[in-house]
């Protein structure tokens, strides 16, 4: 029978539930367990695909194309799951699926509650992805902060699981604050205290909990917490802050989080094989995150949401992944898009970045100066991957300056341009609609003989990557952009639907974009090939740039010197 640990939050949002959740797999994993993670929101949206990346952050996709919460990609990170539509539920999907089954009349006449009816659905849900993965252990994380009205019914669920499942079937872990008071010059218990009270008057007692602090906690705190919150003292996991988010589950084990866990859901049989965690690997990646042994990198990234990091989370870690793979620190400068104006923005933002990234977005705002961005990148010479929107922006960009298009546009940005080098998928021709009306998930994309994309894929014949857009590049115009310079050489089976582009390599050091999301399948142990291969470039980019310059420096110091034949002529006179 599959365990279950549900992973709760306190005080305030935005704690790390997410990473806690995540780390805990990667921990279990890491002793040989099977394991699988959900993730329920209490927002009314169906899903987040309709939000607003700075309301919600990142939306994340999954390969059956589900948008989901940015917290599964920490958990594909972290662990070898593969998660799907299953694994993430909101408040809106749950009463969508029993308003739909009433009005089928499954439910013979009742009366529609939210208990039993609501809760029930929550909890088939987490059973049925129990099944669907053959999971030793699902990992429920549940979304929010404990006293939110929109979070009862799922609060209300995991406590008659918890009821339902025999001795040691489930555990409650609940990640709350410390904080430190400076005026006081002391950490403070009472949040975490109120926290759990308010789980206990729901019916849930505390299992493990993990507390964020900027400061160690004393034995004596952990003593009291575990007193007035009814734990064990051991069961009071310290979660400090760490310089990369890749040291979370390295600082749980320490405090024996893992085994705790084992204990308590009485996991020991399943471990004969593999008594204890093998993190060796995982302590090398923390080990490279922070010493890398070839320096450093700075990659521009010019987008629209750069005001908030997590709109791009996933982004920010593939970037990381490739700077492991590659030994190197990748430093991030957000570039807002709508701060590049003129040539002397260009020279102040970018000219310092050893490569320049596009990413995705929606809507007109801030287009521009991704254009300025790309048209600096292909003159320069400076390394550039554009996903999503970056691809298409460098597609508009071709056209206008390489091609002579003028005009040249997609027809999200403008009704009817000149040249529609971009525009809606022909399958959602007359659909308005915005929510799951997207090309998404997985999709394969075959890969031109000779190409850079089939040289980073190591010569692969044919990929599958994520997507998530409602715009993509106008066929009529392939002949026109090819016959400029430009390489379409990933393409769809059926040769619909252009994926990659490129530059030769004799034009340009390394400039590709893509249709598709690579940065949602990078892992820290497994760097996505192309993200590999453009922090390659980024540092190849910065070896050059130092060999000029020390070139020049050279040079002027040579200038500076005197002639010697002018000096033997002066002596003799």
């Amino acid at each position: 029978m599959p365990k279950y640990i549900f992973v709760t939050g306190g005080v305030v949002s935005s704690l790390g539930k997410g990473l806690a959740a995540a780390s805990i797999g990667c921990l279990l994993e890491a002793r040989g367990l099977r394991v699988s993670m959900m993730k329920f929101d209490p927002y009314i949206n169906v899903d987040p695909g309709t939000m607003s990346p700075f309301q919600h952050g990142e939306c994340f996709v999954t390969d059956d194309g589900a948008e989901t919460d940015l917290d599964l990609g920490h958990y594909e990170r972290f662990t070898n799951v593969k998660l799907s539509k299953a694994n993430n539920w909101t408040t809106g999907r749950i009463y969508l699926s029993v308003i739909e089954k009433e009005r089928r009349g499954d439910y013979l006449g009742k009366t529609i509650q939210v208990i039993p009816h609501i809760t029930d659905e929550i909890k088939a849900a987490v059973r049925a992805v129990a099944e669907k993965d053959a999971a030793d252990v699902v990992i429920v994380e549940i979304g929010g902060t404990v006293g939110d009205i929109e979070s009862l019914p799922f609060l209300e669920a995991i406590r008659q699981m918890g009821n339902e499942e025999e001795q040691g079937g489930a555990l409650f872990v609940h990640l709350t604050l410390v904080p430190f008071i400076a005026a006081a010059g002391e950490l403070k218990t009472k949040p975490t205290q109120h926290s759990v009270r308010d789980l206990r008057e729901i019916g849930i007692q505390v299992d493990v909990l993990l507390c964020r602090s900027e400061r160690p906690l004393p034995r004596d705190l952990r003593a009291k917490i575990a007193l007035f919150c009814n734990v064990r003292e051991q069961a009071v996991i310290a979660a400090l802050d760490v310089a990369t988010i890749y040291e979370v589950p390295l600082a749980f084990h320490e405090q024996g989080l893992d085994e705790l866990i084992v204990e308590r859901l009485k996991l020991g049989e399943l471990l004969s094989s593999q008594p204890r965690a093998d993190l060796a690997r995982w302590r090398e990646l923390v080990a490279t995150v922070r010493e890398p042994s070839r320096g450093e990198v700075t990659i521009g990234i010019v987008g629209k949401y750069v005001e908030l990091e997590d709109s791009y989370k996933s982004l920010r870690e593939a970037l990381t992944h490739g700077g492991v793979a590659n030994n190197l620190r990748v430093n991030v400068s957000w570039i807002e898009s709508e701060d590049l104006k003129d040539e002397r923005d260009d020279e102040r933002f970018l000219r310092d970045c050893d490569a320049i990234l596009v990413p995705g977005g929606f809507g007109r705002r801030g287009i521009a100066g991704m254009i300025r961005a790309i048209e600096f990148a292909r003159r320069t010479g400076t390394p550039f991957f554009g996903i999503c929107l970056g691809m298409q922006t460098a597609v508009i960009e071709f056209a206008r300056h390489v091609c002579n298009l003028n005009g040249a546009d997609s027809t999200e940005f403008e009704a009817t341009p000149e040249h529609p080098v971009i525009f809606k998928l022909r399958d959602l021709v007359g659909i308005e609609e915005l929510g799951g009306t997207m090309r998404l998930g997985a999709w394969e994309c075959l890969l031109a003989e000779d190409s850079l994309a089939r040289e980073i894929y190591d010569g692969a014949e044919s990929i599958s990557e994520r997507h998530r857009h409602r715009y993509e590049f106008n066929p009529e115009y392939r002949e026109a952009l090819e016959s400029c310079g430009m390489v379409i050489s990933g393409a769809s089976r059926d040769n619909r639907f252009a994926e990659i582009i490129e530059l030769p390599r004799d034009v340009h050091p390394w400039f590709l974009a893509c249709q598709f999301h690579p940065e949602y399948k990078s892992k820290p142990l497994n760097a996505h090939p192309i993200f590999k291969s453009f922090v390659r470039a980024a540092h190849d980019h910065r070896l050059r740039d130092e060999a000029s310059t020390d070139e020049r420096e050279v040079m002027n110091d040579d200038l500076k010197k005197p002639d010697s034949s002018l000096i033997t002529h002066h002596s003799s006179l």
